[in-house]
């Protein structure tokens, strides 16, 4: 394969509000550091919105301490329209978002002094890691894993993205997709059973299959360090039937609406998906500007339909006061930023209230 895949980049999260919703995931996941933040029209994504431009509103944020990020994305000018049923363990789409911490038990405990939503107390999971579940201000369903992957540490509980929980209809078969394309070909577990660490989340105590998995190889590309290793879990229900998340909703609704990468060598995995059978859906072809931002994106679907996104960045903001940013094309693509540049953009962090 003469391309890469650099880490998670982001994941994509449809809401109402996008200051909002930005402000919970700053306070509770210190996702702080923004790299963009623009209202525009989605006029490339018409397969997905059916059929017609979209105004919306997007911010891009990370997590210093690393992990992936994500993008609050809100439609300004369309009514958003809501998951029906509410969505379940093993649904087929991104029904679950994992983010790292430093500690379980603490974060836990900040979590319910806070109020939030907390669904399960710290549990093992199939590979004896711990973790526990929420709920995010929308009501979407937040895993938070104990990890001991880290970029920095501002002394934040969590970092940022480590990955995501994803239904399937045919395990299999999807294990070739998100191994062959993705790299994700390392299978840290494949059980079939009942799981004691699910038991009080919806649906959680249904026969099921879960296959946890990662990359053996070590990510490469400028962000590679900051984005770090991740994980995705995929879920295939056994004697219960499972809903389409976005059945009859269009990317954007609310809920996860995509998964991102960060890439090198766009063309040769566009080419390479195609021989797959899994052809790109939307290509933005050259440079695509997002204000403070740009880069080439382009999506294609697993065999469920859910949305896999690919980017590959050609401009970020350093230092957005002083006008600095950076042309990542005018460098070898696939070597690390060096630290003290990242620690130049952390400069960037908001701290303080940005509802509007």
């Amino acid at each position: 394969m003469d391309y890469a895949i650099c880490g998670i980049q982001q994941i994509g999260i449809g809401n109402d509000n996008v200051y909002k919703t930005w402000e919970f995931y700053r306070k509770y996941l210190g996702m702080d550091l923004p790299i963009f933040d623009e209202a525009a029209i989605a006029g490339l994504m018409l397969p997905y919105t059916d059929g017609e431009a979209r105004k919306r509103h997007a911010v891009l944020a990370l997590n210093y301490q690393g992990g992936g990020g994500i993008e609050i994305w809100q439609y300004t000018e369309r009514k958003p329209v809501l998951p029906k049923p509410d969505v379940k363990i093993g649904d087929l789409g991104i029904y679950c978002v994992k983010y790292k911490c430093k500690d379980a038990l603490k974060t836990y405990q900040f979590y319910k002094d806070a109020g939030l939503k907390v669904l399960s107390s710290p549990q093992q999971s199939p590979d004896g890691v711990l973790h526990f579940f929420l709920k995010d201000l929308h009501g979407n369903l937040v895993e938070i894993v104990e990890s001991t992957n880290w970029f920095a540490n501002t002394g934040q509980l969590t970092g940022g993205v480590f990955g995501c929980s994803i239904g399937v209809s045919d395990m299999d078969k999807s294990l070739v997709f998100y191994s062959d394309i993705l790299g994700y070909d390392h299978i840290i577990y494949d059980e079939t059973s009942t799981f004691g660490d699910l038991k009080d989340l919806n649906d959680g105590s249904v026969k099921m299959r879960r296959v946890l998995l990662t990359h053996s190889g070590k990510r490469k590309g400028p962000f590679a360090e900051l984005l770090g290793s991740s994980q995705i879990e995929l879920t295939q229900l056994i004697d219960t039937k499972a809903n389409k998340i976005f059945e009859g909703r269009s990317w954007g609704d609310p809920g996860y609406i995509h998964l991102c990468f960060d890439v090198l060598y766009m063309d040769n995995l566009k080419k390479y998906a195609e021989e797959k059978g899994h052809p790109f859906t939307v290509d933005s072809a050259g440079s695509f500007d997002m204000g403070e931002a740009a880069g080439r994106f382009c999506y294609t679907e697993d065999p469920d339909g859910t949305l896999i996104e690919f980017v590959e960045t050609h401009k970020i903001p350093i230092m957005k006061k002083y006008n600095w940013y950076l042309d990542l094309r005018n460098r070898t693509r696939t070597k690390a930023l060096p630290a003290w540049m990242l620690w130049a953009m952390s400069l960037g962090r908001v701290k303080t209230s940005v509802l509007k």
